[in-house]
């Protein structure tokens, strides 16, 4: 699948996959900037992009990023019509500063199909094995 991509300052990093057959590109930080312990920041990237309706762009962590230090990527789904600057909301749930330059590798991005639901309100709902448990409904 081919997707746009513009470059919205010259010296951007595009993302790019690390290894043959990887799901998610690595997304670069545009600045220099620290995350304090339970701080969150609007991270950007330095791109738009554009793709067909029918597919989302998912920006999901790094691996070694929540495991090696704490720091989680908030919420990231994109729309296909969403034309702005792609950017990376994070948050620091470690225990120390962390220190991010322009250029790291701060996230990834995955682009996936969609279905676009329809909701039809009824009055009932069919009854299934789970009912109405909740977390923890299936025990150990």
């Amino acid at each position: 699948m081919q997707i746009k991509i513009k470059k919205l300052y010259e010296d951007a990093k595009l993302p790019s996959y690390s290894h043959p057959g990887d799901v998610g590109m690595d997304m670069y930080a545009m600045a220099d900037t620290e995350l304090k312990p339970g701080e969150r920041k609007i991270l950007f990237t330095g791109f738009v992009l554009e793709f067909p309706e029918g597919y989302a762009a998912i920006v999901k962590d790094k691996s070694g990023l929540p495991k090696n230090f704490g720091l989680h990527t908030m919420g990231g789904v994109f729309d296909a019509g969403y034309r702005g600057e792609y950017n990376v909301n994070m948050m620091n749930l470690g225990q120390e500063t962390y220190k991010i330059s322009k250029g790291d590798k701060i996230a990834q991005i995955v682009f996936l199909p969609v279905i676009i639901a329809e909701l039809k309100e009824v009055d009932e709902l069919n009854s299934s094995s789970r009912g109405e448990g909740r977390f923890g409904s299936t025990g150990k």
